[in-house]
């Protein structure tokens, strides 16, 4: 790409449909983050407010999710077990522990008991204020678990794309010409129909003397397709028309460029939409490469074997002349 420190004048017609501002002092780093998720931290408002537990719960990892769920169950045992233990160890009948820290394990067993609605009945309340709390304590725990399996079928149910993308963008050979290429791979064993894909790049841009941030669509070569089941490489020629014409990476990086990628398709199995999202910066740009095969035909050839872990696997590759 030639080196251009010219002021940046774009012959591409601006997107003002990004939902982005313009005012490139007041952006942070990437708009975009890799993982899909805006680059943004709100404020102005309470933090509960600002919070919706049910989005946070759905969107959290695996691992977090039963760590909070584990969190809140012990959380109520305890806090119910030391209701038992201030009200007087006295009011649970057939408590057999004669130590005080052996009557809180037991009065704590007895709350996990009556929480989860077991009972098995050695240890029962007596008494109105004790047969009270345990009472509010079985609702309490008929709530949780009621929240819980929803939670639990909300996240097991929730369509999603399932697509990795590469961690790279490339600027590689393309039809006597170069091209900027990154791709995609759905990861799961999902069906996805009526892919299509929107690029669009921000670039700030010097307009009046001011420093503006400005999205110039990029056109593909192909932007839809009707079956997503291999990798699928997006390329975006680089022509008169590109909004990346006579830039050099130097020059994207000194205009803070990022790449914004939407995916759309359909899902068979949910029936429904799904949506993935990503961005490249600058810095993420490899210059003179392409990437490798990902998949290839089976021994037997009896079927496609398709290789995730190839993702993010290229080489060098020798741009033309006219674009070093």
């Amino acid at each position: 790409m030639a080196s251009s420190s010219k002021r940046f004048h774009m012959k591409a017609a601006a997107d003002e449909t990004t939902g982005f501002g313009t005012n490139s002092s007041l952006f942070g780093d990437r708009l975009i983050k890799k993982d899909g998720r805006p680059n943004l931290s709100k404020t102005g408002l309470p933090f509960f407010e600002r919070l919706s537990w049910y989005h946070t719960l759905i969107e959290l990892s695996t691992s977090r999710f039963l760590l909070v769920i584990l969190f809140v169950f012990l959380f109520f045992n305890l806090l119910f077990a030391l209701f038992y233990f201030f009200i007087g160890v006295d009011h649970l009948g057939g408590m057999i522990a004669t130590t005080k820290t052996e009557q809180f394990i037991e009065a704590y067993f007895f709350s996990a008991q009556t929480f989860t609605t077991v009972g098995y009945g050695r240890i029962n309340p007596t008494g109105y204020l004790t047969s009270m709390v345990a009472a509010i304590e079985a609702f309490s725990g008929l709530l949780f678990f009621a929240i819980a399996t929803g939670l639990f079928y909300a996240r097991f149910s929730r369509p999603q794309a399932f697509i990795r993308f590469s961690d790279k963008a490339l600027l590689t050979p393309f039809k006597g010409g170069i091209a900027f290429m990154f791709r995609m791979v759905p990861y799961k064993n999902n069906a996805l129909t009526d892919a299509e894909v929107k690029v669009t790049i921000g670039m700030v841009v010097n307009e009046n003397g001011n420093d503006m941030i400005r999205f110039y669509p990029m056109e593909l070569e192909i932007s839809r397709i009707n079956a997503l089941t291999l990798s699928w490489t997006i390329v975006h020629p680089i022509n008169e028309k590109s909004p990346l014409h006579n830039l050099s990476k130097e020059d994207l990086i000194r205009t803070r460029a990022e790449v914004l990628v939407y995916l759309k398709a359909f899902d068979d199995t949910f029936s429904n939409t799904v949506v993935a999202r990503s961005s490249y910066t600058a810095e993420e740009l490899i210059v003179g490469a392409k990437f490798l095969p990902m998949y290839h035909r089976s021994m037997q050839g009896k079927y496609t074997v398709l290789e995730i872990d190839k993702l993010n696997t290229f080489e060098k590759a020798d741009l033309p002349e006219v674009t070093k």
